[in-house]
């Protein structure tokens, strides 16, 4: 590492290289080295229109910074730790590029309002892109659910068998879960589209600049409206992280139901060989590792969330080195979410099957039709509560004797109640019991097929 010095004529001598290390970040904002140099046009064009620099000067620079683009991309820019960090790395491979107008381009311009803009750019980005991925997520739940409107499953409540359910009206509350994600990374999205851009150090800039020009080519809805806000907000960060841990929390719930179900006690889905590992010791071992995976990826973004909510708490106005560390949480979450996004999309896609066979053989096994046998004398006309309890009497003597509510004779079932008819066994024949409930947002086929219905048009929905 040189001993160069980076900074003005105020300073003496150079870092000790330890600290020059500590202090550096080029190691992870490289990673916004597309987005700095983006920014950076915008803000040369800016510097010519108000006359701040020449054109002549305004086409050498985007010449340059183009010319920088194309070697990082080449794997021939490199910078290192001399650099502290991507944007010194820019303006000194610039300035070796096109001379002292390389030294024009942070005119107006603090590394303060830079990195703010490279960060929204970035982040504008990923969020597009995240939401893309949940928009595959979601078309995948729908195309299975779409094939197994009437495969039964048994539902849940304290893990316990509750009541049958559609296996597509199961899978599209995770695809309503995603959308609600889709819509809130939209909404966060406009906050993250506001340009920090000529907001200086922290004060603006007595230079005349056009803030609104810059914001308009680079795609902001409008600047910061306070310079000293603009330097130091990371809300946006913090938002997205919010957001990506409910992505995440939604992510492993369903992952957690994939484990559940690919274990020898469920036996709901079989794994394929192309989304499953095996044991070194024990080979008759098929791993559910991408749900496990995800579901232990999720802890991480929700540090990531505490540690940006922490960072911020106790920073006085305006900017703070404390505010290098955003990056690596930011940059790690969107990695994490988005591979996790992928990875569940491949797997449900084409790397497990559901047995509806062991389905159909689940939901009929179990008493989860008990409520139905309460409805069925309630609609007779006995008050709920008093079916309610004669139906626990009838659970009970077929606890006692080893049987099923479908094995009960009907002189069985009418010495319990004398409301009882031959129409019982319909009634509780778990087809019948998922296709009553046709209430409104209920699992009823009728009404499953209206939300898948509804849910291929939210598909087509713009973002």
């Amino acid at each position: 590492m040189t001993q160069e010095k980076t900074w003005s004529q105020r300073f003496e001598t150079a870092l000790d290289p330890t600290i020059a290390r500590f202090n550096a970040s080029i190691g992870f904002d490289i990673e916004l080295i597309e987005y700095d140099l983006t920014g950076s046009i915008a803000h040369a064009k800016m510097l010519a229109k108000t006359g701040i620099i020449s054109e002549e000067e305004k086409e050498k620079l985007v010449s340059g910074i183009e010319q920088i683009r194309q070697e990082y991309r080449n794997g021939e820019f490199n910078p290192g730790i001399d650099a502290e960090d991507v944007h010194f790395a820019v303006e000194k491979r610039l300035t070796e590029i096109v001379g002292d107008a390389g030294k024009k381009l942070h005119t107006a311009r603090s590394r303060n309002d830079q990195v703010g803009t490279d960060t929204r750019l970035y982040l504008r980005d990923k969020i597009t892109k995240i939401r893309q991925y949940l928009r595959d997520f979601q078309s995948v739940l729908v195309k299975i659910a779409e094939n197994h409107v009437e495969t039964p499953i048994p539902g849940y409540t304290h893990l316990q068998r509750a009541q049958p359910l559609s296996l597509a009206h199961h899978l599209l509350a995770y695809f309503e879960m995603f959308q609600r994600d889709w819509e809130r990374l939209g909404e966060i999205y406009k906050r993250v589209n506001v340009s920090p851009l000529g907001c200086g150090a922290l004060a603006g800039t007595t230079f005349p600049i056009d803030r609104h020009y810059t914001a308009e080519l680079l795609g902001f809805d409008r600047p910061y409206a306070n310079s000293l806000d603009g330097v130091s907000d990371r809300d946006f960060a913090i938002e997205f992280l919010n957001a990506a841990s409910l992505i995440m929390v939604h992510l492993s719930r369903l992952s957690e139901e994939v484990i559940l179900w690919a274990s020898q006690e469920f036996n709901f889905v079989q794994l394929k060989d192309n989304c499953s590992t095996g044991s070194s010791i024990m080979p008759q071992k098929k791993n559910p590792d991408i749900p496990e995976l995800v579901r232990g990826k999720t802890g991480r973004v929700f540090g990531h969330l505490q540690g940006m909510l922490v960072l911020m708490k106790s920073l006085p106005l305006a900017y703070n080195k404390d505010l290098q560390e955003d990056k690596e949480a930011l940059f790690d979450a969107v990695k994490t979410v988005s591979g996790s996004l992928e990875s569940m999309t491949i797997l449900f896609r084409e790397g497990l099957e559901f047995r509806r066979q062991r389905l159909q053989e689940a939901v009929a096994e179990d008493f989860s039709n008990a409520t139905d046998v309460a409805d069925y004398l309630a609609a007779k006309g006995v008050p709920f509560r008093e079916a309610y309890n004669r139906v626990g009497k009838v659970v009970r003597t077929c606890l006692a004797s080893g049987k099923l509510l479908k094995d009960l004779t009907l002189e069985e079932w009418q010495e319990l109640h004398p409301k009882f008819e031959a129409d019982i066994y319909d009634a509780i024949a778990p087809q019948q019991v998922i296709s009553a409930r046709n209430s409104f947002g209920g699992t009823g086929f009728d009404r499953v097929r209206e939300a898948l219905k509804v849910a291929r048009e939210m598909l087509k929905e713009s973002p």
